[in-house]
């Protein structure tokens, strides 16, 4: 039942970046919910309504060492979130992302982690509305069919970049 939701919300991505999400929902594609299930830092969580899964979120217990960028850190990362169409706007994500921060809690972490897409409208306004806040962005260009020139000094220097020359 996860898998059928895991669906919808990958349709949800291969309708909003086609250049990005298969449209397909293969047994590679499947068989990853097991493998977050059986891994020692990682596991699946779901809602149920009866004896029907409503909801569910993949989630990993992260620590990144200190690094000469950054200090170290921990948290608890939710790496996929979905609830059934059918259940949508009955307070069953809100309970999902509750029962993550209680369960990140109980483990020793401070805080939660997730990323979202920025077409998908709906999961932002609904994370903003439950605390979560932005501190990263990631940034992309669509340079296809584009010839990027740099000059970078008054003088004719031209930028080189991996060995590459780009005459002006």
């Amino acid at each position: 039942r996860v898998n059928e939701i895991r669906y919808q919300v990958n349709r949800v991505h291969s309708n909003g970046r086609p250049d990005i999400f298969r449209d397909d929902f293969c047994d590679e594609m499947k068989n990853i919910v097991y493998k977050v299930f059986d891994g020692e830092n990682s596991d699946v969580i779901v809602a149920v309504n009866g004896d029907t899964i409503c909801g569910f979120a993949t989630v990993e217990y992260i620590v990144k060492e200190k690094s000469p960028y950054g200090l170290q850190r921990e948290f608890y990362q939710i790496c996929e979130f979905g609830v059934d169409e059918n259940f949508r706007r009955m307070g069953v994500a809100t309970k999902l992302i509750n029962f993550c921060k209680q369960e990140a809690k109980n483990r020793g972490f401070d805080r939660l982690e997730l990323d979202v897409w920025e077409f998908n409208e709906g999961a932002i306004k609904f994370y903003d509305s439950v605390g979560f806040k932005t501190y990263r962005e990631y940034k992309e260009m669509n340079i296809k069919n584009k010839k990027i020139r740099m000059k970078i000094a008054p003088y004719g220097f031209y930028f080189v970049y991996q060995i590459l020359f780009i005459a002006i």
